[in-house]
């Protein structure tokens, strides 16, 4: 039989909560209510918008183990199992604090402007090859995801993988002190979330913070591509880190991108490891991945595994919804076209690796390069200038049209030939259905803008054309595409 979670004396004991009723033994922590299983904690969290205390009854009803609550919900039993808190965020903090303290595993946090969850999802699968691993869920990452992340992480877990995201400076610090990681990976620093600082090098700055709550003896590992590699190094030892880690094309790397070779279908990676050579296959096309995959072996090189062995799990790595996941749209008669949704999040160096990625990418018959662009977010007064100076890159990916959507993504349109020009619109659902019915049989459709800027009602509205399936990459590779060498 599988051992619980977390038992109710140890979820009394962490939270220093006041039990009523009889609460059961955990196997699950939760925060959404749409998501309780039988088995799981509910933690009752205040919202702007709804109140985790009004779905207490519901939760439970749905065979909850039991749920941590500041207040007593109106119309609940007497025997409802309940753990009765001050605050519940701060017991959600406790919880995750425990979780950490009674842990064995070995913990990698991950940070950076971008790569962040494509590299926290291949280092989890590699890191599974050597023992169970706990990973952070989707996009939980902040003040309330990491501590639901690790109240999650079991404590018999070999590994896990943490990914923290910040906007703003001091944010990681609580984090990282929270998680304390042996491994901190920051996988680059560019202007993301810069309407919040004065310059690249406080984002640097910030993003350093990971170490603040390392363990001793941790490793730092670093990207010496990346212009704040130096400062980066600087700070890690200041915090006591003596041993970093340096990945990337450059000579002194320590784990080296010697070659790769991207196509349509994926890429070809050649590594060296710190003197072994390491030679792997990636289905998630563009370079980004490839670099993604460099820092990964970084970390398993800093945890003392096999890069061989771990490499041999990158093969299984493909991008996630709104993250690069490519689907074949069918259409009546038996056409298709491609999509390629990138919802989810979108920067400079974000937006340039998406259109190396749609210049990859092979139209069949009359179809052409198409790119749905949206607003990328907190870029302070440099927004404007950011946009159009994408005009380059996305010309080099060859697209027949451009749609945009947004009043910075304006910017970037009027710095576009009139050629590609297509309809411009303030929200995305002004111009998602003119969209859908402009697709050409053979078109390669990506999608891409923050999630403020909301591209979702885009991408419901082409995968609505026909069955969207996942895109198979040997097929795209039989269509043709030649690779190009970075």
């Amino acid at each position: 039989m599988t051992a619980p979670l977390w038992t109710a004396a140890d979820i009394a004991a962490a939270t220093g909560a006041e039990v009523a009723g009889t609460p059961k033994p955990a196997s699950g922590v939760v925060i959404d209510s749409r998501a309780v299983g039988p088995g799981d904690l509910f933690v009752a969290l205040p919202g702007d918008r709804f109140d985790g205390h009004d779905f207490v009854s519901d939760v439970l009803s749905s065979g909850a183990s039991g749920a941590v609550v500041s207040r007593r919900p109106e119309g609940l039993p007497p025997t409802a199992p309940l753990f009765v808190v001050e605050d519940t965020y701060q017991a959600l903090e406790a919880l995750g604090t425990a979780a950490r303290q009674r842990a064995s595993a070995q913990v990698v946090a991950v940070t950076g402007s971008v790569g962040k969850t494509g590299t926290k999802e291949t280092l989890g699968r590699a890191l599974s090859s050597f023992g169970s691993t706990h990973i952070s869920q989707g996009n939980l990452n902040n003040h309330i995801g990491a501590p639901l992340s690790l109240a999650r992480l079991p404590e018999d877990a070999a590994f896990a993988v943490m990914e923290l995201g910040m906007n703003h400076a001091g944010e990681i610090r609580s984090l990282t002190q929270m998680v304390r990681p042996d491994v901190a990976i920051i996988t680059t620093v560019s202007p993301v979330h810069a309407e919040f600082f004065d310059s690249v090098e406080g984002i640097a700055e910030a993003k350093s913070e990971i170490f603040e709550g390392c363990e001793p003896d941790a490793v730092a590992v670093l990207n010496r591509d990346n212009d704040w590699f130096d400062l980066c190094a600087e700070r890690a030892r200041d915090h006591g880190i003596s041993r970093i880690v340096a990945f990337g094309r450059d000579p002194r790397a320590d784990v080296r991108l010697v070659d790769a070779t991207v196509g349509p279908g994926g890429s070809r990676v050649e590594v060296d490891v710190a003197g072994e050579p390491v030679a792997f296959d990636l289905r998630a096309v563009g370079s980004h991945w490839a670099s993604n995959a460099v820092g990964v072996l970084a970390c398993i090189h800093a945890l003392g595994l096999d890069p061989l062995k771990a490499s041999a799990a990158f093969a299984d790595v493909v991008p996630g919804k709104g993250r690069g996941a490519r689907y074949r749209v069918s259409l009546n008669g038996g056409d298709a076209f491609t999509l390629i949704d990138e919802s989810y999040n979108a920067s400079p160096a974000a937006m340039r690796a998406a259109f190396e990625v749609l210049g990859l990418m092979q139209p069949e018959g009359h179809g052409g390069r198409v790119a749905v662009l949206g607003d990328m977010r907190e870029l302070g007064e440099d927004g404007p200038a950011l946009h159009a100076d994408l005009a380059r890159d996305l010309m080099a990916s060859d697209p027949s049209r451009v749609w945009t959507v947004g009043p910075l993504m304006n910017s970037l349109r009027q710095a576009l030939p009139e050629l590609v020009r297509a309809e411009h619109g303030e929200r995305s659902e002004d111009i998602a259905e003119t969209i859908a019915r402009s697709v050409v049989p053979g078109d390669v459709i990506l999608v891409k803008g923050s999630l403020g800027t909301n591209m979702a009602p885009i991408v419901k509205a082409l995968s609505s054309l026909g069955p969207a399936t996942p895109w198979d990459a040997a097929s795209s590779e039989a269509r043709g595409g030649a690779a190009n060498a970075l």
